[in-house]
């Protein structure tokens, strides 16, 4: 008997269990105690220990999260919810459940069921000799005593087969079932003049019906609801960003678009028609449902024009990324790489000829400048980013990002990367 102190899983002293087989074992063990009158409830007119408890206990145990709503175990067993109530009580005073968090009533947000958690009692490992490995409720079972692997044995073929509960048959009356052989005021039976059909008639039936069922089924077609939730699939499984998403969410958002017949490639490039965060994406859901916001009503040809452009965007950003891969990885050795540098260096030091210095003209202070010798300056590095270079060489590059702006000058050191890399890694003749 587990107190009701303990039957939370921070103070149980079973083990946890994932796999539904070991826990109707020791389900179907303390059946065999409640059989022997070794245990009873402790609720005032709680019923005892049965088939009905064993029934809910296997719905429990094919449950993924151990949340089960008394509305939904009480529909599915055909019982009241009280019953239910009492039977979970029992399950929890035997130490095979435990909470992890108990339901709870918000106003305006409905019951939530309680969250339990599957536990093997410690007095059934006690008893059966089962040795386990670990402490607290993480123990995990890892071998058993030879003289009670026959009893283990039993137990695990009745955890193995379904428990079903009898039906209670009510008579429809308490009358007789039977009519009487006699009837009105006459002293005949009235199945005095019948007699036995022959043989003939007694057949199963003609060979073959007059009305055959038709076994033929065309392709299933789908109603609006299911188009919804296929198109939702779609997304979820070919856009990378909604990997993860809820199903009933993204088909909610893609109802009108399903509805007016979108598929799914023309989702994706309207979605992505502007560029996506490089930050990543927190919220698929949102995300989508704001890049398509008002755009349901869309026509074909818009629609087709949205795919051509983003295929052609993907087809760009591969070709910019193969051409910066195919450079090829280098040397893997650190030492390996300086060598290889030094001597393209080398080389292209000899065959590049000398050019001579060029005196960068003082500017003085930046903030000396007017708002449209910036403007002129900013111009004009935006037509030669070598401008950018000479500033920072001049300025600094502190000064030069405060002139020109961090985008600018990134991008210019960014190029000139790029070139350097392509020029190290050139073919010398």
């Amino acid at each position: 008997m587990i107190a009701a102190n303990q039957q939370w899983l921070h103070a149980t002293t079973g083990r946890t269990t994932t796999d539904p087989h070991s826990w109707m074992t020791a389900v179907h063990w303390i059946t065999l105690q409640a059989t022997k009158g070794h245990y009873r409830p402790t609720q005032k007119h709680s019923p005892k220990w049965g088939p009905t408890t064993v029934a809910i206990a296997q719905e429990i145990s094919a449950l993924t999260e151990c949340r089960p709503g008394v509305d939904y175990l009480a529909r599915k067993l055909k019982v009241s919810v009280r019953t239910v109530k009492y039977h979970l009580g029992m399950l929890r005073e035997t130490g095979l459940l435990v909470y992890r968090s108990k339901g709870t009533r918000i106003s305006g947000v409905g019951g939530r069921a309680s969250e339990f958690e599957r536990t093997i009692p410690l007095a059934f490992d006690l008893a059966l000799g089962i040795r386990t490995i670990g402490e607290g409720a993480m123990r995990r079972a890892v071998g058993a005593a030879q003289e009670t692997r026959t009893l283990l044995g039993k137990l695990a073929k009745k955890a193995a087969r379904k428990t079903r509960r009898t039906r209670r048959r009510t008579p429809v009356s308490a009358g007789p079932r039977c009519t009487p052989m006699e009837g009105g005021t006459t002293g005949t039976s009235p199945a005095a003049g019948t007699h036995s059909p022959s043989e003939s008639k007694l057949a199963s039936g003609q060979a073959s019906s007059p009305t055959p069922k038709s076994s033929k089924r065309g392709p299933r077609t789908l109603n609006k609801v299911g188009r919804r939730y296929q198109l939702a699939r779609q997304a979820i499984t070919t856009i990378p960003w909604l990997h993860g998403a809820s199903v009933p969410r993204i088909a909610w958002i893609l109802k009108d678009f399903a509805d007016a017949g979108w598929t799914v490639r023309e989702v994706q490039a309207v979605a992505e028609s502007i560029p996506m965060p490089a930050y990543g994406v927190k919220r698929p859901s949102g995300m989508l449902a704001d890049r398509l916001r008002g755009k349901a009503g869309l026509s074909e040809k818009m629609r087709a024009g949205h795919v051509v452009m983003w295929e052609e965007s993907r087809a760009a950003a591969k070709d910019r990324h193969d051409e910066v891969t195919d450079l090829g990885p280098g040397p893997r050795s650190l030492a390996a790489r300086r060598a290889v540098d030094e001597a393209f260096a080398a080389i292209q030091a000899r065959f590049t000829p000398e050019m001579p210095e060029v005196e960068l003209s003082p500017l003085g202070s930046i903030d000396e400048l007017t708002r449209q010798e910036v403007l002129d300056l900013r111009h004009e590095a935006a037509k030669n980013p070598d401008v950018i270079l000479d500033m920072i060489r001049a300025l600094g590059e502190r000064d030069a990002r405060r002139l020109y702006t961090n985008r600018l000058v990134d991008q210019t050191l960014a190029l000139e990367a790029i070139n350097a890399r392509r020029n190290t890694l050139a073919p010398a003749f």
